[in-house]
């Protein structure tokens, strides 16, 4: 599925504030969100959903930004110190064997992969690493454009993640988006 990744410089229209007229990160995230979590943004671009999401775990918790690009990670960090938010989040560029998570397993209370898993080589190798990650009662909210991704495209999707030990808790509707919300099963199910 993966063709390009989104260049850094695009970072900055996607941090656009009249992004949030038509995608509100707090609408969107806040059922899943409660203070004190622990939550994984991975490719968070330059911060749309990072810094709301550090607002929402409030000073006990912790955003945990992952991205392949150093001008993507540059980018949040110098918007979250701006926000009063940068104590809030890890900063991680993401390695190839995924070394640099393994403090984090069994420890993401949420995850987050907006408009990005269909830039992802690996997409099985890169959905067990998220499963690893979760914490129980974890959950993960996966959302693909509608504009770049087909509708049998996101099925191959959650059907991978099936295949990854995760069922589908709920299909958030979000406009433009096809979405997922994923719980990983426990051993025993």
């Amino acid at each position: 599925m993966a063709e390009h990744v989104c260049p850094w410089w695009m970072g900055h229209l996607l941090a656009n504030r009249l992004r949030r007229l038509v995608q509100n990160p707090y609408k969107i995230l806040g059922p899943y969100v409660r203070e004190g979590a622990t939550v994984l943004d991975v490719g968070p671009g330059m911060g749309f959903f990072s810094l709301p999401l550090a607002d929402m775990v409030g000073s006990k918790g912790r955003v945990v930004a992952l991205d392949i690009q150093p001008k993507m990670l540059e980018g949040l960090r110098c918007r979250a110190e701006k926000a009063g938010l940068a104590d809030r989040i890890d900063y991680r560029l993401v390695d190839g064997d995924g070394q640099n998570l393994a403090d984090l397993a069994g420890r993401i209370d949420f995850a987050l992969s907006f408009y990005m898993v269909h830039e992802v080589p690996d997409i099985p190798g890169f959905m067990a690493g998220i499963h690893k990650l979760m914490a129980p009662g974890g959950t993960w909210l996966v959302s693909e454009p509608k504009f770049h991704v087909s509708q049998e495209d996101f099925d191959q999707t959650i059907a991978m993640a099936a295949r990854t030990r995760f069922k589908v808790a709920a299909r958030p509707n979000l406009g433009f988006s096809h979405t997922a919300l994923f719980r990983p099963l426990s051993k025993a199910e």
